[in-house]
């Protein structure tokens, strides 16, 4: 099954991806209502304390003009169609722009979840990613799908020049035809490090790419969003040598008291540990476990747990970072409920991930080695115990950040032909 790096809902079995339960509640009948009207639940996922999700039609809507509740008032001025019409437009999306105004150059991909193109819009000339969301045979019956629901409404809640953006929808010829326009980038950070890079990145080149993420998480978590899908080939990297995250097809709202939700989120490399012992109370510090593999995964230029499964994933971790115990993970016993006492004793009591990331008595070379602040950046980003794990905002605030070299500049940043 391929994947493509703008699919929502896929999994990439070449970063150990492992198989997702995915929840879809809520049938749409496709009975337009008024905007006053129209909280009825439209195909989003709940989570499993059974709350929905608040409905983002709304947002989508916004963004086609005219508004649901203008476009409602016409409605109530015309005579109703015959029954024996077709419907030919889906109301969530009225008066958004063809798309034919985009010219499609080429197709990018096509995943389980869609087409991506390669698109020019016609009168600004800018280039876009194109992205056909795929739907069911009964539109009419099954609605606009919730994963691509809500993708699209957190991308339209959210302004960062390091994530994606949903610059607008568009619809073809019949109510089967909808597609994203996103942000059009020729790499991701997995294809460069993988195929474009004939060297590792530099210190200053991997300051940069992590504090983009950084500063991109930071705004997330500040906005009560949570990513759930970080990883490499989210990680969009463009000819401007700009990174942005993609893929929110996982994202979700969180507060505070915390919810109950699925453990199988994240791509199994890069899920947090607490995730894997079957904890179903999380919140941001899934996401910066997520960071924490991939600033490695920069030093290392290859995976940091590479597991072959969820069980040797565990093995993996605790190897590398000790058996959890009251010393490092505070309350484990109380945490997870897989967290077998009687089985820690194949792991070591200490972490060893100092052994990967030696100290070097320079800093401004490339490879692995990691100063002094660097660790204790990387060692707390992967802190066992979520409580002790550090947050965006006080990880942006590192001295990593501050000592030599400095993060180089964007404009100095390497680039990549598609």
């Amino acid at each position: 099954m391929k994947r493509n790096r703008w699919d929502s809902d896929s999994d990439s079995g070449d970063d150990g991806a492992s198989t997702r339960k995915r929840g879809a509640s809520g049938r749409r009948k496709g009975v337009h209502k008024t905007q006053a009207q129209s909280t009825a639940h439209v195909a989003t996922d709940r989570d499993l304390s059974g709350s929905p999700e608040p409905s983002p039609t709304s947002a989508i809507a916004a963004q086609c003009g005219p508004t649901p509740s203008s476009a409602s008032q016409r409605r109530e001025q015309q005579p109703s169609p015959s029954s024996a019409e077709p419907q030919r437009h889906n109301f969530y999306l009225h008066g958004c722009r063809s798309v034919d105004c985009y010219a499609r150059i080429g197709k990018i991909d096509e995943g389980t979840y869609g087409v991506v193109s390669k698109a020019r819009d016609k009168v600004s000339g800018d280039v876009v990613a194109l992205k056909q969301v795929k739907m069911s045979a009964d539109v009419s019956q099954e609605g606009f799908p919730a994963t691509a629901l809500r993708e699209t409404n957190v991308l339209l809640s959210l302004d960062h020049p390091n994530i994606i953006q949903v610059r607008e929808m568009v619809v073809g010829s019949t109510p089967d035809k909808i597609y994203m326009v996103m942000d059009y980038a020729e790499n991701d950070l997995k294809q460069v490090m993988e195929t474009k890079l004939k060297a590792p990145f530099l210190q200053s080149e991997v300051k940069y790419l992590l504090q983009s993420l950084l500063s991109a998480v930071a705004y997330m978590h500040e906005r009560w969003y949570i990513h759930r899908d970080l990883k490499t080939s989210n990680l969009l990297y463009d000819a401007r040598g700009v990174l942005k995250v993609c893929d929110f097809g996982l994202a979700r709202k969180y507060g505070s008291p915390l919810r109950t939700y699925t453990q199988l989120v994240v791509t199994l490399w890069y899920r947090a540990p607490e995730l894997l012992l079957g904890t179903e109370r999380y919140s941001t510090a899934v996401d910066m476990w997520s960071v924490g593999c991939i600033f490695a995964e920069m030093l290392l230029m290859k995976p940091l747990f590479p597991g072959r499964g969820e069980l040797d994933q565990t093995d993996q971790i605790f190897k590398l970072l000790g058996a959890p115990s009251e010393e490092n993970w505070p309350g484990v016993d109380q945490d997870v409920p897989n967290a077998n006492a009687s089985a820690r004793g194949k792991w070591p009591r200490h972490s060893r991930l100092r052994d990967k990331f030696p100290l070097a008595a320079t800093f401004s070379g490339s490879g692995c080695s990691l100063s002094k602040a660097g660790f204790d950046l990387l060692g707390r980003m992967l802190a066992l115990s979520p409580r002790e794990r550090i947050s965006a905002k006080d990880a942006l605030a590192h001295e990593y950040f501050q000592e030599a070299p400095p993060p180089k500049a964007q404009e100095l940043m390497p680039t990549f032909p598609a």
